[in-house]
């Protein structure tokens, strides 16, 4: 039996962010990145400093906002000038801290008892409000609370805790970046401003798709994205998408470029899965933004990678950047 659900039924939004995740650099900038970055009609960007956690079953969180240590473009100077030398070509900002942690990835963080659980989430609290308070001082207009912490998402009262902890010292906008295969199962959308997810959505189960494949795998994965959205009446961001220049680029997206280096190089690939995307989930009215990972403010000549820097992809994100 066949439902007809209405349109208006969906939320609808003004916001069309066209956003890249920007990698701190390891130097100052040096004058011209940001309006290399503008030329592709970009208008916003992330930034990720890091904290570090050195097990997926430690509850203890290091990072350190002074430690000079870090790559200049993740210290809060950093963050500052870019933020600055970016509102001058007209680009948002969004703050999006990250855990690294060591031989895992934040997705596999799980306690093994109770009070495991109390300390990592005490230590996360501390970790978010740190940067919390730095967006809000510097005015950075969109925070994420979060990402990818899959095994901890489920855990709705701390989380709550946490935003509501955040929305007392920040006065700008929440999200937080689910995986896309934990987004269904937030519970505390709600509180936040945006649905976030990080959509490396498998698109093909071989190498070197077609255009109409791609396409056809979105339009797959969208009715599962507006039943969120009729649910919490939020729109959407993908706070991070990207595809590599691989030719199996569609297949697992998420996989890193150090797995792929057996694997052929397709620039071709990552075009068209850059296609894909801007032809189907970008047209809806519920997107509010998208943030590709990702791009480098120096020259980087690591290959393969997800940047789509000096390739047709590039070609493909500024021709569609730019026509909106």
């Amino acid at each position: 039996m066949w439902f007809f659900i209405p349109a208006e039924s969906l939320v609808t939004t003004d916001e069309k962010w066209k956003g890249v995740c920007w990698v701190g650099s390891r130097q100052p900038l040096q004058g011209g990145e940001l309006q290399a970055l503008k030329s592709t009609g970009a208008n916003a960007i992330s930034q990720t400093p890091f904290g570090w956690q050195t097990d997926k079953n430690s509850p203890e969180i290091r990072w350190d906002l002074s430690n000079e240590k870090k790559w200049w473009g993740e210290t809060p100077a950093g963050i500052q000038v870019t933020l600055d030398s970016s509102a001058q070509h007209g680009i948002m900002n969004m703050l999006k801290p990250h855990l690294w942690v060591r031989g895992s990835w934040p997705g596999e963080i799980e306690m093994k008892n109770p009070e495991d659980w109390k300390r990592w989430f005490e230590n996360y609290r501390e970790f978010i409000l740190d940067y919390a308070q730095l967006a809000e001082e510097l005015k950075m207009p969109m925070l994420c609370v979060g990402t990818e912490l899959e095994l901890t998402s489920d855990r709705e009262k701390e989380w709550r805790e946490i935003i509501a902890e955040v929305r007392k010292v920040y006065s700008g906008k929440l999200t937080y970046a689910a995986n896309f295969t934990e987004f269904e199962k937030v519970k505390f959308w709600d509180a936040l401003d945006y649905v976030g997810i990080q959509a490396y959505f498998p698109l093909a189960s071989d190498h070197s798709p077609n255009l109409d494949e791609l396409k056809v795998s979105w339009e797959g994965h969208l009715p599962k994205i507006e039943k969120v959205i009729r649910k919490y009446k939020k729109p959407v961001i993908f706070t991070e998408i990207g595809y590599c220049n691989t030719v199996d680029a569609a297949v697992e997206p998420w996989v890193w470029p150090n797995e792929r280096k057996e694997i052929q190089f397709s620039e071709e690939v990552q075009a068209l899965c850059y296609e894909a995307f801007f032809e189907t989930a970008w047209k809806k009215e519920w997107l509010a933004g998208v943030f590709f990972w990702k791009w480098y403010p120096e020259r980087h000549e690591r290959e393969p990678d997800f940047t789509p820097q000096g390739k047709a992809a590039e070609k493909v994100m500024t021709q569609y950047f730019s026509a909106y």
